[in-house]
């Protein structure tokens, strides 16, 4: 079936999901390369700065975060990395207060996939109804086994394209909405694990200034 005779057999509510589909797939898109971009760099960036902090070259730690400023866990410790001079709950509070921005960012367009996902099955049902009615309404009884009675099969058979349609839109966004959700989860449990790092060796640099300071006195 072309794609001309697919919308005329689906009805009106197949533009609604063309459109429903075209922005997904451009959405999708767009996630797949930020994802992509992230799994591939920031793991490594984020041990080498790791490195580099435990080192106590926080120049050369700052420098590589700078550097990387497009990925998430860099802004992160950049916000806490930045501050002059902070106590340890101060550089902990950092850490937790830019993660929560970095939020939005992670799960951006999650909310149009999910109503993508709860709308196009609907559309396709409405589509399918119509398309009763439609038929249906050409119904003559007294044409039982006629020309008439077979067309209306032939606009039941059709009114189900929609159906088809809104259930294939449906299911291949909710496909990558669920692997973008995993991803997401996966970076929120990264982010507690290297900010948790981070802290630690921040806790334990900043005690031995202190010990020293103390010493001095």
């Amino acid at each position: 079936m072309g794609i001309q005779k697919l919308f005329e057999a689906g009805g009106v509510v197949m533009w609604p999901l063309l459109a429903f589909s075209v922005l997904s797939v451009a959405l999708i898109i767009e996630r797949v390369r930020f994802w992509v971009k992230i799994n591939k760099r920031q793991s490594r960036v984020v041990r080498d700065v790791l490195n580099l902090y435990r080192l106590d070259n926080v120049v050369g730690a700052m420098d590589k975060l700078r550097q990387n400023a497009n990925l998430p866990l860099a802004r992160i410790f950049l916000a806490a990395l930045e501050l002059e001079e902070p106590n340890p709950e101060e550089f902990r509070l950092a850490l937790e207060s830019e993660a929560q921005a970095e939020i939005p960012v992670l799960k951006r367009f999650q909310n149009f996939f999910e109503t993508v996902v709860g709308l196009a099955p609907l559309f396709g049902l409405l589509g399918t109804v119509l398309g009763l009615i439609a038929s249906f309404a050409s119904l003559n009884l007294g044409d039982v086994g006629g020309t008439k009675t077979v067309g209306v099969t032939a606009g039941i058979s059709e009114a189900l394209v929609s159906t088809a349609s809104g259930l294939i839109v449906a299911i291949f966004v909710l496909f990558f909405a669920s692997i973008f959700r995993g991803l997401y989860q996966r970076q929120i449990a990264l982010i507690q694990e290297y900010g948790g790092q981070l802290e630690l060796l921040y806790r334990r640099r900043y005690e031995r200034g202190e010990k020293a300071y103390a010493s001095t006195r």
